[in-house]
């Protein structure tokens, strides 16, 4: 089962049953730039459960937080960028850190019977390549048979 593309915000699934968004996040605790601004737009839910997270211990690259924001749709918050993109740091996004999330998230997306719905992800704030991402995501999750939608923007 490949990736599907299509154009469309990525928060708003047209899917029927469940459904996963997924996103990456910093390991700093920052929340304000990049996709997670249209989340929040939509859900509060992810952003305050991910603020909270950062102050707790198991916070961490690699780690996944799964916010129900819907009765059908919840939000992935993948913690696999270091810091921040700085001269010093212009790749913050760990593909290491990238490829267990994305394994914790295919776990979850099979015990919720879930679909699973990303933007390009890592490639924006954290500056990963889209094909190495891909790569991860076909190993991860289509090779498992998640249905795997990548949205981009009209």
């Amino acid at each position: 089962m490949p990736l599907e593309y299509v154009t469309g915000d990525a928060t708003r699934p047209g899917a029927l049953g469940n459904k996963v968004i997924g996103h990456v996040c910093n390991d700093r605790g920052g929340w304000g730039r990049g996709f997670v601004l249209a989340v929040s737009r939509r859900w509060p839910q992810p952003e305050h459960h991910y603020r909270q997270w950062s102050r707790t211990s198991g916070f961490e690259l690699g780690a996944v937080q799964l916010v129900q924001v819907e009765t059908d749709t919840w939000v992935a918050n993948l913690v696999a960028q270091h810091g921040y993109r700085t001269r010093e740091n212009p790749v913050p996004l760990r593909y290491e850190a990238l490829d267990t999330c994305l394994a914790t998230l295919a776990d979850h997306a099979v015990e919720l019977d879930a679909t699973v719905h990303l933007p390009r992800i890592g490639t924006g704030r954290a500056g990963g390549s889209w094909d190495q991402i891909a790569t991860l995501l076909d190993r991860q999750l289509t090779a498992r048979e998640i249905s795997t939608t990548i949205y981009d923007l009209p």
